[in-house]
């Protein structure tokens, strides 16, 4: 018998999501019993606040949506580690600095123009452990701010972008201008994507979250392993992804290789949750208007419904090649 689950995505059809699309159109997850209907999105918080008031079941978000989110009185449960570091990434053009952009520091003196809220918190975040806060301007954030700020960048009115990765490239590719990108989470140990979970849903049906884990796991060891498989995918999905198949190629490599894998995964095995990295999180949003009242990071997250006996979960690391 096959078991119906809706899976909220945080954004429509893109190369980060990849993955999924791989995974069912693979059959992983009906080989778990399961047919996972996917819901297009209108970013994170949206996803968690859906799947929080059980109009899904399942839902794809970051981890300080998931904070954010909870803050307001809503309760979505992080059951997953999609990717341990933050897309966030700050973004300029090469003809700006001169060189290379490859280290914070070269900020000093410079304007910056974030995208979005969470992404100037966590620039200034970066800024103020640098100890280099005092000596960049950071924009505040205005409405329609992707296309704003990246011809801000291209225009000249600021040095430097903040965006999600691939945002720099994707600048270059189209206006033949040499871009670089600094990704925020080499900086800062937060978390990036979250799969979520409704807390009733899942307490009811422990074992229909395992097996949509264990199904996803799948599809990221078979995605990474072979991404023009996962691009394919992915395009089934979306016929009009065709003329930017490069660009989602492209997405869905810097999500794989930048964003999914870090040492904790090699020694905890695939979407398993670190306490400490929660409380980093936590502490640092706590200071923002990101959050509406105190939360409690504990309470954000579980590994319960990981199931680590899973071979693909247990061995991720050595499965992917690394």
């Amino acid at each position: 018998m096959t078991e119906t689950v809706t899976f909220q995505l945080n954004w429509e059809p893109n190369g980060f999501q990849a993955p999924y699309f791989l995974a069912r159109r693979e059959g992983f997850f009906a080989d778990e019993g399961l047919d996972v209907e996917f819901v297009e999105g209108h970013g994170s918080p949206f996803a968690a606040e859906q799947t929080a008031k059980g109009r899904s079941d399942l839902g794809l978000a970051g981890g300080s949506a998931v904070l954010s989110v909870r803050s307001q009185g809503l309760d979505p449960l992080a059951v997953a580690a999609v990717s341990q570091k933050t897309p966030a990434t700050i973004y300029s053009l090469r003809d700006v600095f001169g060189d290379p952009f490859t280290e914070p520091e070269q900020l000093r003196g410079r304007t910056v123009a974030p995208s979005a809220t969470k992404t100037r918190i966590l620039t200034l975040q970066l800024l103020e452990d640098r100890g280099i806060r005092e000596d960049v301007e950071v924009h505040d954030v205005q409405k329609h701010t992707h296309h704003r700020v990246e011809h801000q960048l291209l225009d000249g009115d600021v040095d430097a972008a903040v965006g999600v990765v691939t945002n720099g490239k994707e600048l270059e590719r189209e206006y033949d201008r040499t871009a670089d990108e600094l990704l925020i989470g080499d900086y800062l140990d937060v978390y990036g994507m979250t799969v979520v979970a409704n807390p009733k849903f899942a307490e009811a049906n422990p074992e229909t979250v395992r097996s949509f884990l264990r199904a996803t796991a799948r599809g990221w060891e078979a995605a990474t392993t072979d991404p023009e498989r996962a691009v394919d995918a992915l395009i089934d999905r979306n016929a009009q992804l065709e003329h930017n198949r490069e660009v989602e190629h492209m997405k869905f490599l810097a999500s794989a290789e930048d964003l999914q894998f870090t040492e904790f995964v090699r020694e905890a095995g695939w979407g398993h949750f670190d306490e400490r990295r929660w409380e980093n999180l936590a502490e640092m949003l706590s200071e923002t208007d990101l959050l509406e009242s105190p939360v409690d990071p504990a309470a954000a997250w579980t590994n319960e419904y990981v199931d680590g006996s899973d071979p693909v979960i247990a061995d991720y690391a050595e499965r992917i090649g690394r």
